[in-house]
């Protein structure tokens, strides 16, 4: 009697369990028919004009993520980041301006990394605004951007 009562426990246990595990493969399977597509947007040691960005700064570390829209026709003051930022343009244009002179010329899903350091400034010469999303690698209690001294 209690050999016969394990062994329906068991069988019991075992039908319990079986459901469970083919959804798990059944899942597994629709993963593998459909797997998630990585795209490495950029990957560099130097800002979009060519110069190495600086080290880290030290201190706590702190990321910062904007979204920006720059109405058509609008021009951004100058300024600077003394941290190292990247962005990518979701849509509408862009064209960015160090006070040295190099331009750099963006469109809708171009990804670029920021000049540090350096007075640049951004102008949306399109007829739609210019989104874009920044990615800011600071440390805490230090500035983002830098308004341009007058």
């Amino acid at each position: 009697m209690i050999k016969q009562t394990i062994r329906i426990l068991a069988l019991f246990s075992v039908m319990l369990l079986l459901p469970t595990s083919c959804a798990i493969v059944r899942t597994s399977l629709e993963v593998d028919r459909n797997p998630p597509v990585v795209r490495q947007l950029i990957k560099t040691t130097q800002s979009w004009d060519g110069k190495c960005l600086p080290a880290y700064p030290q201190g706590k570390p702190e990321i910062t993520i904007l979204r920006i829209s720059i109405p058509a026709g609008a021009q951004l003051k100058t300024h600077s980041h003394p941290v190292i930022n990247a962005v990518v343009l979701i849509s509408g244009q862009l064209t960015v301006v160090t006070t040295d002179g190099k331009t750099l010329h963006l469109k809708a899903g171009d990804p670029f990394v920021e000049v540090v350091n350096r007075l640049h400034y951004g102008i949306n010469q399109g007829k739609v605004p210019a989104e874009l999303v920044v990615f800011y690698a600071g440390v805490t209690n230090t500035p983002i951007t830098v308004a341009e001294p007058q």
